[in-house]
């Protein structure tokens, strides 16, 4: 596979993640957070925070775009683009997000930004090392 994104590829990521992180429904952390997912036959899945007043109950962006994804029959990734209003770090994803991604391989790449449109690429591996997946389940 091949590994990074095309520049024009990348820009249309980023730009549909920032414009799906407008729609973020944080009203409890004001933390908007957008993701854009870039599945292996090269259709876009969007997704954005969804908080609850209950907070645990709440849905983060990558795994929004990512259950979107295969409610609609991809299960196959190959980029992730994370954007914020974070200024001085990279938007990272949570542990759960993590995991979440890692149901779907580990050779993938996860694209972190920050707001003034700078990106840091990692692959899934290179955010969960040592990680518990499907395949473990069938190990003795």
């Amino acid at each position: 596979m091949e590994r990074a994104l095309a520049d024009d590829q990348l820009k249309k990521l980023i730009d549909e993640a920032k414009a799906v992180m407008a729609k973020a429904h944080c009203p409890y952390s004001k933390f908007r957070v957008g993701s854009a997912l870039l599945t292996t036959d090269n259709r876009i899945f969007t997704g954005c925070n969804v908080e609850n007043a209950c907070y645990n109950l709440g849905q983060c962006a990558e795994r929004n775009a990512m259950a979107k994804a295969v409610s609609e029959g991809s299960k196959s990734f190959k980029a992730i683009v994370i954007c914020s209003d974070m200024k001085d770090q990279f938007i990272s994803p949570c542990g759960g997000c993590r995991q979440f991604m890692r149901e779907f391989g580990t050779d993938w790449d996860v694209y972190m930004t920050k707001a003034d449109g700078s990106v840091k690429r990692m692959t899934v591996a290179e955010l969960l090392p040592v990680s518990f997946g499907p395949e473990d389940l069938d190990r003795k």
